[in-house]
């Protein structure tokens, strides 16, 4: 599959069979997101990696947009305290990126994905923070279900041409 492919199949799944996903694709899935682009190499990423049943379904009753059958959650956080400098103030960003690439991957070895927003909304910070136990410095950006898909989307493109402005 091409990259190109890749994007255009990778498509929002929500809902999962009971398969488990094996600890060797959860790696790929981890190296793939640490391989992101990080504003001057900062990396300020932290990925809590839930198979605990008992916490999956703490999470999946934060948001009810969050309360999928996925056999695995990946919590991405920014850890605030690698980014004490003004010029690398941009946690949001390599974090986003890191998603993206465990979206993209987890597309190619077959796996559904779902990203779904945590930061900048205060209440679901602060219940993931609670459930997780997480300090002041590690904020909560996104929680990914992951597992194999029990549903099939095409592949698509949401190309607009009316949103393209070209400065020649």
């Amino acid at each position: 599959m091409t990259v190109y492919h890749t994007i255009l199949k990778r498509r929002t799944i929500r809902k999962y069979s009971n398969k488990e996903v094996s600890q060797e694709k959860i790696e790929q899935l981890l190296r793939a997101a640490m391989a992101a682009p990080s504003a001057n190499n900062k990396k300020p990423w932290l990925f809590y990696v839930v198979k605990n049943k008992e916490i999956q379904e703490q999470l999946k009753k934060v948001y009810s947009f969050f309360d999928y059958n996925s056999p695995l959650l990946i919590v991405v956080a920014g850890n605030l305290e690698s980014q004490r400098s003004k010029t690398t103030d941009f946690w949001q960003q390599d974090c986003s990126a890191a998603v993206q690439n465990i979206l993209l991957l987890a597309t190619e070895l077959g796996l559904g994905s779902c990203w779904c927003g945590i930061y900048p909304r205060k209440e679901r910070e602060q219940a993931i923070r609670k459930i997780l136990n997480l300090t002041d410095e590690i904020v909560p950006l996104a929680l990914i279900h992951l597992g194999y898909p029990a549903e099939e989307k095409s592949a698509r493109t949401q190309y607009e041409e009316a949103k393209v402005i070209e400065i020649s």
